[in-house]
């Protein structure tokens, strides 16, 4: 997802569970897959699940390919990818970009503090050979 594109908004919960089966499953899968999976832990109607993922295609959270007369979705990108434009969307609207980095590093745990020091460190070695 670029980022000059629009920015993505939070998934709802029924938008997330319809975007874990779909980042699960190693092939796309078509509407009444993703309803058999998620009618094991919750109800709900096969329409719903179809509107649920035309919405996430139109958002282009997913892609879907015609398959016979069904559509099969799979997930345009990563989870990790969907959190860090989530992120960076959050720290556009965070007026003090500054702040809002300080108070989240002040948040973060000892592992993730270690990751986030990791990251800089490599991005600093890119700058330098780059």
């Amino acid at each position: 997802m670029a980022s000059e594109d629009k920015a993505p908004r939070p998934l709802g919960d029924l938008e997330r569970l319809v975007m874990e089966q779909l980042w699960a499953a190693p092939t796309a899968l078509t509407v009444r897959e993703v309803h058999e999976q998620l009618a094991g832990t919750r109800e709900l109607a096969y329409t719903t699940v179809m509107t649920v993922l035309d919405r996430l295609a139109k958002k282009k959270l997913t892609e879907r390919e015609r398959d016979g007369k069904a559509w099969r979705y799979r997930a345009a990108a990563p989870r990790e990818e969907l959190a860090a434009d989530l992120m960076r969307d959050a720290l556009d609207r965070a007026g003090d970009r500054r702040e809002a980095l300080v108070r989240f590093v002040g948040q973060v745990s000892d592992e993730e503090a270690a990751l986030l020091r990791e990251a800089l460190s490599r991005l600093d070695g890119q700058e330098q050979t780059g």
